[in-house]
């Protein structure tokens, strides 16, 4: 089962903060990579490129995938939580590894769709895409 990496980094945190409360000492936590500062935007790079989008506007299929994703799976597709190159370069410049996808069901499609949820290491760092990585929206949570 493949476990989405800020999970991981998550569980990480739980961990030393249980280290902290309890009185040890703390000197790293295994698996637990050091966090870089974020990388500026790529040149040419268009905010308006990145839109957002309520939670509550969201397609059911799209809540359903962020639930997966939240349990860490099992995902329905063996690409599901593969590493998302940012080929098309429409969201801010990362390290490799910093995004990965998963697919969003589209009702009535023979293959994948073109729909997708790309999650960043940051908590609920969501982006949300209709038509395949040509613009994506920043989905907000709170509305």
């Amino acid at each position: 089962m493949r476990i989405p990496p800020r999970i991981t980094r998550i569980l990480s945190v739980s961990a030393l903060a249980t280290t902290l409360l309890v009185g040890g000492a703390a000197t790293g936590v295994a698996g637990a990579a050091p966090q870089a500062a974020p990388a500026a935007a790529p040149a040419g790079f268009s905010a308006a490129a990145v839109g957002e989008i309520c939670y509550s506007a969201l397609p059911p299929q799209a809540h359903d995938t962020l639930r997966l994703i939240a349990r860490g799976g099992p995902f329905p597709y063996p690409k599901d939580g593969t590493v998302f190159q940012n080929r098309e370069g429409v969201l801010p410049e990362q390290g490799s590894g910093y995004y990965h996808e998963y697919t969003v069901k589209t009702p009535g499609s023979p293959d994948r769709g073109a729909r997708r949820i790309v999650t960043g290491e940051r908590h609920q760092e969501d982006y949300y895409t209709a038509d395949h990585y040509r613009s994506f929206d920043l989905v907000d949570h709170g509305c």
